[in-house]
């Protein structure tokens, strides 16, 4: 699966406070399984840090390396939420991916941890 060692962090600037960090990865792709055509997709990252937040550079690297692996959309979405909660411990923590259509279907998918707000699901 994707290579963890990609990702860094670094200290929250004002880890007293709650607040919502969100980012947008408009270039995402990954392979399907099945018929081993890729996929493309948006991927939503919404987190409330604590200690740590991660870092842009590092965060793109790890998404790329996605870049030939088969899994279905619900792995990928869930492998992302499971690597990033391990690695900063946010509060909570909100993924989801979009994926373009194929077949005439649109897919979303969306995976949290922790307690997270209703206005950010």
């Amino acid at each position: 699966m994707p290579d963890t060692s990609l990702l860094e962090v670094f200290d929250n600037p004002a880890p007293s406070r709650d607040y919502v960090i969100e980012h947008v990865s408009e270039e995402f792709t990954s392979v399907c399984p099945k018929t081993g055509h890729p996929d493309f997709g948006d991927v939503v990252l919404r987190y409330c840090p604590d200690k740590v937040c991660v870092e842009l550079k590092a965060l793109k690297l790890y998404y790329q390396s996605f870049r030939n692996e088969g899994a279905f959309y619900e792995k990928v979405t869930n492998v992302i939420c499971d690597d990033l909660t391990e690695i900063m411990k946010p509060r909570w923590l909100v993924i989801q991916t979009q994926w373009r259509g194929r077949g005439g279907i649109r897919s979303a998918i969306t995976a949290t941890a922790g307690e997270v707000p209703l206005e950010y699901l």
